[in-house]
């Protein structure tokens, strides 16, 4: 059950970087503004409003500390507030939190609603915003562009504005001059054009930190090339100023981050992790500890062999830019097939789910949104503990999901309802006539006309991501069914 806690508040400097608009350079910004910070000594707490996992990887690798997502659609305010309350003080207490804004700063779930959105987060924490404008081309237009946002919802409130993408000096005196003289609100930054401020893209978003590191030997110095950008063209002290002007956030009464403990031994999770699987979100993972697991982390590429467990979680990740290597690795794919054909408890989101069917073909030329060169069409043979056969290219799908299980689950019992998300550019063909789904989705695209979750034995693959603080079922649900396990193959 949460922990009850004292009224109380935490007084904690933070800060949030939005934008006019996506691609204006907030990742960048971010990420040099992090390790501006962290060089500079403060412990600093990251954030990711909505529900990005790669842009979280970047902030948790500069930092050192664990990045938390909050969205406002799926959590609650109490749940926001948790998880900003908990995630500042659990690694050691914070000096600052820097929040990085998803697309737009007024763009949500809705066109007429703020549900979903940065400003949505920026109200529920009283945080001072930081305004980040593409100026590529504008001066006295970027003042009229910082208007509109700073007039269309008061409650937000904008304290600075950082210029991006400047192309000179004239163009920054003209733009600095024109922002401050027609909106009273003060340039914190000006960052120039600069290809050195750049991470490698992917299609689904930035490429994950952990990937990254793996694929090139430089991204310590890209970093520090983009922490140097900014902090040459960011007023850092001014940036703390406004920050340590927030207000003291309530901590809720109630926290989901409380421990339980377990009759014997703890079941141990396996959690798949390395280039090809490694979209998780921190909560999950820290709710399953405490909810009585203990994790043990593993390599579907690398390790030969599964290791001694009572359940597997195989997150989402690109098990298609790695299925050579996944396919290749054949005593680990006989081993999780073996271990579900036992009844193992095995949870698949997206990656994990495509790695779970019986193939994954790459590379489909002229089909869909998709496609990357430097992937051959092929097709690899993987696990095969679910049926199917997933294919690349066929449909971009990106989209909150509302589910509800239709069955008992090893995540939860029939009845329980989520709100959750996909993002896929893959489908699951070949799916024979008798398969059996255990979620079916009101809102979202799922597997199959409406359905989501295909399941064999204890073994259950789905499309939908699910955030543990919003769907509180899946940590204690999913231990138990691990628990269970140990306590029968005893």
């Amino acid at each position: 059950m949460p922990a009850e806690t004292a009224d109380r508040k935490m007084d904690m400097p933070r800060i949030l970087l939005a934008a006019d608009r996506s691609s204006s350079g907030k990742t960048t910004i971010t990420a040099g503004l992090l390790a501006a910070l962290t060089s500079r000594g403060y412990s600093v707490q990251p954030f990711k409003v909505a529900l990005d996992y790669i842009d979280p990887s970047y902030h948790s690798e500069i930092t050192g500390r664990r990045a938390r997502n909050i969205d406002g659609y799926l959590m609650e305010e109490e749940g926001v507030l948790d998880v900003f309350t908990h995630a500042c003080e659990v690694d050691g207490k914070a000096d600052i939190a820097v929040i990085e804004g998803v697309r737009g700063l007024f763009e949500g779930l809705e066109s007429l609603g703020e549900i979903g959105s940065t400003a949505q987060i920026a109200k529920m924490l009283n945080c001072p915003v930081i305004l980040i404008i593409n100026a590529r081309s504008i001066t006295r237009s970027a003042a009229a562009l910082v208007n509109g946002y700073k007039n269309f919802d008061p409650d937000v409130n904008i304290v600075g504005v950082i210029l991006n993408n400047i192309g000179g000096m004239r163009h920054a005196s003209k733009a600095k001059e024109a922002v401050e003289h027609f909106t009273g609100l003060p340039v914190l930054g000006i960052i120039p054009r600069d290809n050195a401020m750049q991470i490698s893209m992917r299609h689904l978003g930035l490429v994950p930190a952990i990937e990254e590191r793996r694929r090139i030997n430089d991204l310590d110095e890209r970093i520090a090339a983009i922490e140097k950008r900014v902090s040459e063209g960011i007023d850092i002290d001014k940036v703390l100023e406004l920050a340590r002007q927030a207000e003291a956030v309530e901590i809720p009464k109630t926290s989901v981050f409380t421990s339980r403990k377990l009759e014997g031994q703890a079941p141990v999770i396996g959690i798949a992790l390395d280039e090809a699987f490694n979209f998780y979100y921190h909560n999950n993972l820290e709710l399953l500890e405490l909810a009585g697991a203990r994790i043990e982390y593993f390599s579907p590429i690398h390790d030969s062999h599964l290791p001694d467990v009572d359940a597997l979680y195989l997150g989402g990740g690109y098990p298609e830019l790695f299925a050579s290597e996944l396919e290749a690795n054949e005593s680990m794919r006989q081993d999780i097939k073996q271990a579900s054909e036992n009844g193992l408890p095995i949870y698949g989101e997206c990656g994990g789910l495509m790695y779970l069917t019986e193939r994954i073909t790459t590379g489909v030329k002229d089909e869909g949104t998709y496609h990357m060169a430097e992937m051959p069409e092929s097709t690899h043979e993987m696990v095969g503990a679910l049926p199917g056969h997933s294919l690349m290219g066929h449909k971009r799908v990106v989209s909150y999901n509302i589910g509800a299980l239709d069955v008992d689950t090893i995540i939860g019992k029939s009845g329980n309802s989520f709100i959750g998300h996909e993002f896929h550019h893959s489908e699951i063909t070949e799916i024979p006539s008798d398969a059996k789904f255990a979620i079916k989705l009101s809102r979202g695209t799922g597997i199959k006309d409406g359905w989501d979750g295909l399941i064999t034995n204890n073994t259950l693959g789905a499309y939908a991501h699910l955030e543990a603080v919003s769907y509180r079922e899946f940590a204690t649900s999913f231990v138990d069914s691990a628990a269970k396990y140990r306590s029968e193959k005893a």
